[in-house]
């Protein structure tokens, strides 16, 4: 009698399995998971915050706090409350932006959350907004402008 399974049937069948069900695939991080990743790793970095101290502070390594912002763990709700509290920020605050279920965004939205997201990003939005001066921020503004026109 030949057995049900064999070892290269069930490997075969396995493998295919899993490259043909979409239900199986979770190699792709879904987009909310990933969006509110990244609005707590913006956050973090906003709070000059290291992956270890917040990892610390929730009782993970920084390895999972990773996992979390890039999207590839998903954030479980009481997680995201002692995210919230421990980065000062209400719970909303992490689905603020979160593209529509279609996976467009409006008017950019994702890109600037992406950019923001970055450490050049904060950077130059948390020393930008110091400039009080209206004239001088216009004047930044423009040179930004001249500077990326010149790549173009």
């Amino acid at each position: 009698m030949k057995p049900l399974w064999d070892v290269q049937t069930f490997a075969k069948r396995r493998l295919f399995h899993i490259r043909d069900d979409p239900i199986m695939s979770t190699k792709v991080p879904n987009p909310t998971d990933k969006h509110v990743g990244a609005r707590v790793r913006m956050r973090r970095l906003m709070c000059d915050m290291s992956q270890t101290k917040l990892g610390n502070a929730v009782g993970l390594t920084f390895q999972q706090i990773h996992k979390y912002e890039k999207g590839t763990c998903r954030i479980g709700g009481s997680r995201l409350q002692q995210f919230a509290h421990i980065l000062h920020v209400p719970i909303p605050f992490f689905f603020e932006g979160l593209p529509r279920v279609s996976g467009s965004s409006e008017d950019g939205a994702a890109f600037v959350d992406d950019f923001l997201a970055t450490p050049d990003g904060l950077s130059l939005v948390k020393y930008f907004t110091r400039i009080k001066d209206p004239k001088l921020r216009r004047s930044i503004v423009n040179l930004v402008e001249q500077i990326a026109a010149s790549f173009e």
